[in-house]
C-alpha cells in the first residue's frame, strides 16, 4: 500500500479495509476513554459533584427554593418529632478521637483589667464538628453560643456532645451539606474561665473572639452564622455588635432572644418576678462548681448586678451607671452589623416576650439590614416541635387556638436555604418578609411588622367600652378592679401590632402600678388576647421617672400591650380588666391606691387591618400539614 500523502492511489478494497481499521481504532479509543472516565467518575465523582471551579462546595440539589405559599405541595416529612431538610447531604462527618466526632479547643482573648476575674487573659471553650470534605475545600461554620454546655448547674453533658435541643439537628442535617458546627460556652460557664457576666462586656468580647477564631481556621471559608434560642438567642445579637471590625459574621438566627437585659425583665417600668434576682439568683451559680479555678470567676458585676436589680425594683427600672446600657445590643447592631438576620419569635412567649422582636423587625429593615421574620403562636420554643408545642400551648388564648397550624415542618429546609445563600453564596436569596400567624392559626406575609397599613380603632372607657363591674378604685392587693366591655362586634376585626391603653388615674401617693388584661369574649367565655403592665412612675412612657401631686392631680398612663396578632370575630366582645398586678409580675414597690377615671382620654387603641382588602395587599399561605399523632388527635 502506498501512502496517500506520498501521491499513491488506494483501490476500493484498500479503502474499505482502511476505513474498518480506522473505525476500530476510534471505537477502541472511545471505549478506553469511556472506561477511564467511568473509573475516574467512580473514584472522584463525589469530589467533582461537590466542587465548583474555584474549589468551593456546590450544593446543586434537585429541590430548588420553593415559595412559601407553595410549600404545602412539597413532600416534607410531617409526622416526626421535628422537621427535616428535604434532601440528604453527600458528606459524612469527619471522624475524630472521641465517640462524638468533635474536637475541643480553647480561644484566648484579652480582657480589660476592670472586668476582674481572669483578666487579662480570658479563655473560651468550644467544640467543633466538621464534614469530611477534600483537604483543599473550606466550609462555613454554624455556631451556637450559650451558658448551657457542660454546666453542672443545669446538668448538661460535656461540650463535645451535640446538644439535644439544637446541636444534634445541625450535625445530622446541615453538616452533611458541607457545614461545620460549633458549640461555644460563654464566659464563666462550662470550661470557659472568668465570671458568668450575664451578657456583659466580658461575655461580648469572648463571643467576638470565638467568631473570629471560627472564621480564621484553615478549614473555614471565613463565613460564620450564629443560631440559638433564649439565652443562646441573645448571643448572636452580641456578636453582631462588632460587625464593623471584621466581616466573618454573615448571618444570625436569634430565636426568642434578648436585645437587652433590662428589656427582658422590665416593661413600662414594672418588674417581672425574676428581675431583682436575675443576675446571681439565676445565673450566679454558674462557674462555681467547687474546683480550683473558681477564684477566676469572681468579678465586679457579681456585686453590681444584684444590687442593680434590687435598686431598680425599689427606685425604678433605671439606675445610676451603665449596667443596662452595657447590656443593650440593638443600637450597636444597627450601627455596625453588615450581615443578615433571620428572626424567630413565639407570639405567646412569656419567658422572652415578643415586645423585643416585633419592633426590631422594622428597625432592621429601616437600617438596610437584610432581614426575615417568623412569628408564630407558640411560646418559648422552636417552631417545628409538635409534642412540645402541644404540651406547652394551652387553650384559652395562649396559642392553643392555632394548634396544629403553628407547626412548621418546613423550618429546617428554610434554615438550610437561608444558610446556603448567606454562608455558601448559593441559591436564590430567601424572601425578605415576615411570616406572621394570627391567633386562629392563619399564616400570611407582611413586608413590615407591625404592618404599615393599619387603621386605628379607638374605644373610650365608659363610651364604646361600658363598665360591667368592679370598683374604679384599685387596691395594691391585686384582688379586684374595674372591667369594661364592648357591644358585640358588627364585623370581624384583625388586630396586629402593639395595642395601647391610655387611662386617666389619680393616686394616693407618687407610685402605684396597673396591670391590664385584654380578652376576646363570646357567650361569657373569654380567652386571653393580650396583657400590659406599667409602673405609674413611668406613666408618660419611656425611661424617665415622672412626678405629680397625688390625690389632686390626674395623670394619663400610656400603657402598651405585648405585641399580638388576633382575629376577633363578629358577634364577639372586647373586654378590658384592670388590676394592680398580674401573672408573672411583682407588686409595685411603691404600692398605692389607684382610682380610674373614664372619659374621652381613657381609651383602648387597636391597630386593625382591613380584612376586606387583605387579599389584594398581602398573601396568605398554608404550611405543610402536620400528620404527627398529637396533631391528628384521638
Amino acid at each position: 500500500m502506498t501512502d496517500a500523502n506520498q501521491g499513491g492511489v488506494m483501490d476500493s478494497k484498500e479503502v474499505q479495509r482502511s476505513d474498518n481499521q480506522s473505525f476500530n481504532t476510534v471505537l477502541g479509543s472511545t471505549i478506553a476513554v469511556c472506561i477511564v472516565f467511568l473509573f475516574v467518575s467512580a473514584v472522584f465523582g463525589e469530589y467533582f459533584k461537590n466542587m465548583t471551579s474555584n474549589g468551593a462546595l456546590d450544593n446543586d440539589l434537585e429541590n430548588e427554593n420553593v415559595p412559601i405559599w407553595e410549600r404545602y405541595l412539597e413532600d416534607y416529612v410531617v409526622d416526626t418529632d421535628f422537621g427535616y431538610v428535604m434532601e440528604e447531604g453527600p458528606f459524612e462527618i469527619l471522624e475524630t478521637a472521641n465517640e462524638w466526632n468533635s474536637t475541643h479547643h480553647f480561644v484566648e482573648y484579652t480582657l480589660p483589667i476592670e472586668e476582674g476575674g481572669a483578666a487579662p487573659n480570658g479563655l473560651i471553650s468550644l467544640a467543633v464538628w466538621r464534614p469530611n470534605v477534600p483537604e483543599d475545600v473550606q466550609v462555613p461554620v454554624i455556631a451556637e453560643f450559650g451558658p448551657y454546655f457542660q454546666e453542672p448547674s443545669v446538668e448538661t453533658p460535656t461540650i463535645e456532645v451535640p446538644g439535644s435541643w439544637l446541636g444534634t439537628m445541625m450535625v445530622e442535617q446541615l453538616l452533611p451539606h458541607g457545614y461545620a458546627f460549633a458549640q461555644v460556652s460563654v464566659t464563666g460557664t462550662g470550661r470557659s474561665n472568668h465570671c458568668m457576666d450575664l451578657m456583659g462586656t466580658a461575655e461580648q468580647l469572648g463571643n467576638d473572639a470565638a467568631v473570629r477564631w471560627l472564621g480564621e481556621q484553615n478549614w473555614s471559608n471565613g463565613n460564620v452564622g450564629l443560631i440559638g434560642k433564649s439565652y443562646d438567642g441573645s448571643t448572636p445579637w452580641q456578636a453582631a455588635m462588632f460587625g464593623s471590625e471584621h466581616d466573618y459574621l454573615k448571618t444570625i438566627v436569634p430565636i426568642s432572644g434578648l436585645i437587652g437585659v433590662k428589656e427582658l425583665m422590665w416593661r413600662n417600668g414594672s418588674a417581672e418576678a425574676r428581675a431583682p434576682i436575675m443576675h446571681n439568683g439565676v445565673y450566679g451559680s454558674y462557674g462555681f462548681d467547687g474546683d480550683e479555678e473558681d477564684y477566676q470567676n469572681i468579678c465586679p458585676d457579681y456585686l453590681i448586678g444584684p444590687g442593680t436589680g434590687m435598686s431598680a425594683y425599689i427606685l425604678g427600672s433605671e439606675q445610676f451607671g451603665d449596667y443596662w446600657a452595657e447590656r443593650y445590643f440593638l443600637d450597636r447592631v444597627l450601627e455596625n452589623y453588615k450581615g443578615s438576620v433571620y428572626l424567630i419569635q413565639g407570639m405567646h412567649d412569656w419567658n422572652v416576650d415578643p415586645h423585643m422582636a416585633v419592633p426590631t423587625m422594622n428597625m432592621l429593615i429601616d437600617a438596610g439590614i437584610e432581614a426575615k421574620g417568623l412569628f408564630g403562636q407558640w411560646d418559648h420554643d422552636y417552631p417545628d416541635r409538635p409534642i412540645q408545642l402541644n404540651d406547652r400551648s394551652d387553650m384559652g388564648g395562649r396559642g392553643g387556638e392555632a394548634f396544629p397550624e403553628m407547626i412548621r415542618y418546613d423550618w429546617m429546609q428554610d434554615l438550610f436555604e437561608w444558610f446556603e445563600y448567606y454562608l455558601q453564596e448559593q441559591g436564590e436569596q430567601p424572601g425578605q418578609y415576615i411570616e406572621i400567624q394570627d391567633n386562629q392559626g392563619e399564616w400570611r406575609l407582611e413586608n413590615r411588622y407591625p404592618p404599615s397599613d393599619t387603621t386605628e380603632w379607638i374605644g373610650s372607657l365608659g363610651g364604646e367600652l361600658s363598665s360591667i363591674g368592679g370598683s374604679m378604685t384599685i387596691l395594691p392587693d391585686a384582688s379586684n378592679g374595674p372591667v369594661w366591655e364592648t357591644e358585640p362586634l358588627t364585623e370581624t376585626i384583625r388586630v396586629a401590632g402593639v395595642p395601647r391603653l391610655h387611662v386617666d388615674v389619680t393616686t394616693a401617693t407618687v407610685g402605684g402600678q396597673l396591670y391590664a388584661l385584654l380578652e376576646d369574649c363570646y357567650q361569657n367565655e373569654c380567652i386571653h388576647v393580650g396583657h400590659a403592665i406599667m409602673d405609674l412612675r413611668y406613666h408618660a412612657g419611656g425611661d424617665e421617672i415622672q412626678t405629680w401631686l397625688p390625690i389632686f392631680e390626674t395623670i394619663n398612663a400610656k400603657m402598651e400591650f405585648m405585641p399580638l396578632d388576633a382575629v376577633i370575630a363578629e358577634g364577639h366582645t372586647i373586654r378590658v380588666s384592670l388590676f394592680s398586678t398580674g401573672e408573672d409580675y411583682l407588686p409595685a414597690s411603691t404600692s398605692s391606691i389607684v382610682t380610674i377615671q373614664e372619659g374621652d382620654t381613657s381609651t383602648l387603641q387597636l391597630d386593625v387591618i382591613d380584612i376586606s382588602a387583605d387579599t389584594s395587599v398581602r398573601r396568605y399561605f398554608t404550611p405543610p400539614e402536620c400528620l404527627h399523632e398529637v396533631c391528628l388527635g384521638p
